[in-house]
Formats: structure tokens, C-alpha cells, sequence
């Protein structure tokens, strides 16, 4: 309960802020090109808090906090008087009323080139991409992608730490083939290596794209011996300790080695198996019986337990941190790479080769923000310049609801020289409302078989 509030408080956090930001675009723009805004508001519903400012403008806080709008004077649904014509948004020119729509999503961007900004001033506590286990036979080890090797650039898109990795590997999706370029300690120029991807199955709901490739991020090993027994966890409950090591587990012994045991509890989910441990010396059977957990549509067993690892390489851990200029050079490129991305995975989308089984709604959000706070204030930041990010983008998108749809009539009307007639209007805006109902539904459907 505690964590559905604070991932529901995070959410609503983060929702107004890029709410407040796409509807200031708007609002900022239209009054510097001298419309009257009767109302700004964020959120729907009864009003919680306003206030009317010196311009006649009405600021909201409204009830339902899952949107936001700015009201305009417009003469096609208001009564305006004759001296107020000139300050009504249809009397504006077709370039001034592009500016005002196309602000609110460009203030988003705006907003992830500042969110940027700031995390890369503050440092971010970041992973190199070193190449852990290189699965044989898998795409990866067909290619002979090394192992301890670092990635540092893939289809030359440079890449610094894991995320990179993963951004540029999901850009890839649909390529035939995906060149890794990898500097290896003994060796002083870096080799590419080239992975054949015409077969790759990759679904995103399932495996990360690294697993899907056949290899692993470089971990720290882990011991079997147990550093951790949860509370009230299956472990606990069967009388298993903290520093007891792992013998073997039914009939099969694990040899010292984590990953054996780890994979073969996942294989007794609600069944009794018998596991022995050495404990001071002396050695015990205990009888537990795992609980059943959903992971990646997979149900396996779960113990609670966490391995003793042997300490991270220093040198692979860095803080990625930049001076003022640098850091403005690296936000803006961040963002513009993100939007690409965006823009990319859409295109894949509706060619079929990303899966609308991938679209992620409020569900999902709410836990990313939830979880993001929960690993401090930096990672907060980025991950509101991601959501910044998609928001624009989607705005952008040529539905007759949503900004990119009225930008697509008024650049129809600054070629023909004439504006798209009402009722096509008003069939777009049915056709659009339509549409985006039925991607919100596919969005919410897929939150809710990954819970």
C-alpha cells in the first residue's frame, strides 16, 4: 500500500510538472503574439485552487490531475466584442498560430534539454559497458563478441554506460545487422565486431535486448553463500540463515556457483525441494517451498534471498559528470538521440517490426516515477526528461486531437491558402479522438497483464 502511494504521489509530482510546461509553451507564445488567455488549467474537473491575474487570465488547479489546457479567445466559440477581435487566436496569421500549437511540445523538449542539464552538472553514478558471459551459439557468440571487452560505440552511436547500450540496441530493432565497436584491455585500437540480426527475436516485453543478443552485462561474482534472508520470505520461513553456503539443491549439487542454484529455484515454484547448507561447520537439509512469482509473463519460484558478490571493479564504475558548457553540449544531444528514438519506434510500430505489446501507459509510468524517486533526486530528473520527451513526441503525432493534428490543418492551410473546411474538421477530431482512445486502451491493457 505504502508503495502504490508514494508511486501514485510520484506520478502526480512529475505529471504536473510537464503538464505545467507543455501548457506554458502555449500560454507563453499566445500572449507574446497578443491572444487573450482566458484560462490556464491544469488538470479537468471542479477547480481545487485558482487565481485571475492582472491580464484577466484565470489560473487552475483542478481535481483530476491527468492533463491540462490553455483557453484562448477564439470568435468561433466565444462572443467577442468588436475591439477584441484582433486579440482572438483565429484572427491570427497561420505562421503565429503554428508558433503557439508547436510550443507546447517544444517546450517538452526544452524542458528534457534543462532536466539533462542539471543531471550531468549534479554526476550521475554510472556503469561501464563491460561484456559479462558471452552466450555459445547465440548471436553474439556467432560474432565472437568478447567478453571483459567495453562497448564503446554500436553502429557508431557512441555509447558510455549501459543505457546507451540499450537505446541503441532497441533503435536497431528491424536492422540486419548491428556493429559493435569494443576496446579490450590488450589490445590498443579498438575492433568492430559485427552481429548478424536478420533472425534476431527480440520481444521487448520478455528479455532486455542484451539477453536477447546472447550476452550479459559484466556482474560482480556472486557467491553461494547467503548475505541476505528476507523477512517473512519462504527462506526465512524454512529456517534458512545469513552466511550459510549453499550446498545443493534436490538432488543436484551447485558447486559453488550462484547463478546454478538461482536458476534451479525458479524451477520449484509452490513445490517442496530440499536444499543442504553448511552452517558452522556442520551440514543441513531443509525443506522450502518457494513462492510463485510472475517475471516476464513466466511464473518461477521465488526464496528471498540475496548472495554474498565479490566487490565491483572500481575502474568500471564512473561518475558521469560535466562542466557547464560540456554538460549544456551533452543534455542537448541526449534529447535530440531520445527524440530520434521516439520517432524511430514509432515508424517500427506501424511497420510491425516493434509490437504494440510494447506501449506502456499511467500504469507503468507511475511505477517508473515511483521508482526513479526512490533512487534519488538525479534520477528523478532523467527520468522526467524521458516522459518530457514522449509527451512532445506524442503531442506531435497528426491526430486532429492532439496539437500535431491542428498543426497538420494549419500547414494545409498555409499551402492551400485557405483553412480546412469545419466538417472535415470535426470529422478528423472524431477520427483522432477515436484513435488515441483505442492506443490509451492497448497502453492501459498492457500495464495491467504485467502486473
Amino acid at each position: 500500500m505504502i508503495e502504490f502511494i508514494w508511486n501514485l504521489a510520484s506520478f502526480v509530482v512529475a505529471l504536473g510538472i510537464l503538464i505545467t510546461v507543455h501548457e506554458y509553451g502555449h500560454f507563453w507564445v499566445a500572449r507574446k503574439n497578443g491572444v487573450q488567455v482566458d484560462r490556464f488549467s491544469i488538470g479537468f474537473g471542479k477547480a481545487i485552487w485558482r487565481k485571475v491575474d492582472r491580464h484577466g487570465t484565470e489560473f487552475v488547479i483542478a481535481m483530476i490531475p491527468l492533463g491540462g489546457y490553455v483557453k484562448m479567445l477564439d470568435s468561433r466559440v466565444d462572443e467577442v466584442s468588436e475591439s477584441q477581435i484582433s486579440r482572438t487566436f483565429n484572427a491570427k496569421s497561420v505562421y503565429q498560430r503554428i508558433a503557439i500549437i508547436a510550443a507546447g511540445p517544444f517546450a517538452n523538449f526544452g524542458f528534457a534539454i534543462v532536466a539533462f542539464y542539471l543531471m550531468f552538472l549534479i554526476g550521475v553514478p554510472s556503469v561501464k559497458p563491460i561484456i559479462g558471459e558471452v552466450n555459445v551459439g547465440s548471436i553474439a557468440g556467432v560474432a565472437e563478441l568478447p567478453e571483459k571487452g567495453e562497448i564503446v560505440a554500436i553502429s557508431g552511436q557512441k555509447t558510455v554506460d549501459w543505457q546507451d547500450v540499450n537505446l541503441a540496441l532497441v533503435s536497431s530493432i528491424g536492422d540486419k545487422e548491428i556493429t559493435f565497436t569494443v576496446k579490450q584491455a590488450n589490445r590498443t585500437t579498438n575492433q568492430d565486431f559485427t552481429l548478424n540480426t536478420e533472425n534476431w527475436a527480440f520481444s521487448p516485453e520478455k528479455e532486455s535486448p542484451m539477453t536477447s543478443l546472447g550476452f550479459m552485462p559484466f556482474r560482480a561474482k556472486a557467491q553461494a553463500t547467503l548475505a541476505l534472508v528476507a523477512k517473512d520470505s519462504p527462506a526465512e520461513k524454512a529456517g534458512l540463515k545469513a552466511g550459510d553456503k549453499l550446498l545443493s539443491i534436490g538432488d543436484e549439487n551447485i558447486d559453488g556457483q550462484w547463478l546454478k542454484f538461482s536458476e534451479k529455484i525458479k524451477l520449484y515454484p509452490e513445490q517442496n525441494v530440499d536444499i543442504r547448507v553448511l552452517r558452522d561447520g556442520e551440514t543441513l537439509t531443509l525443506n522450502v517451498f518457494p513462492e510463485a512469482k510472475k517475471v516476464n509473463n513466466n511464473v518461477v519460484g521465488y526464496l528471498g534471498v540475496q548472495p554474498i558478490s565479490e566487490p565491483y571493479p572500481t575502474e568500471y564504475l564512473f561518475d558521469q559528470a560535466y562542466g557547464p558548457i560540456t554538460a549544456l553540449e551533452q543534455s542537448a544531444i541526449k534529447t535530440w538521440n531520445l527524440v530520434v528514438l521516439s520517432f524511430d519506434m514509432i515508424g517500427k510500430l506501424i511497420t510491425g517490426d516493434v509490437s504494440v505489446k510494447n506501449l506502456s501507459g499511467p500504469i507503468s509510468i507511475a511505477q517508473g516515477a515511483g521508482n526513479s524517486a526512490d533512487y534519488g533526486f538525479v534520477y528523478f530528473l532523467g527520468f522526467l526528461a524521458l516522459i518530457s520527451i514522449n509527451l512532445g513526441i506524442i503531442n506531435l503525432l497528426p491526430l486532429p486531437v492532439l496539437d500535431g493534428g491542428h498543426l497538420f490543418y494549419y500547414f494545409i492551410e498555409l499551402f492551400t491558402g485557405k483553412p480546412v473546411p469545419e466538417k472535415i474538421q470535426e470529422i478528423g477530431f472524431k477520427f483522432g479522438t477515436i484513435a488515441l482512445l483505442s492506443l490509451m486502451s492497448i497502453a492501459i491493457f498492457n500495464d495491467l497483464s504485467r502486473l
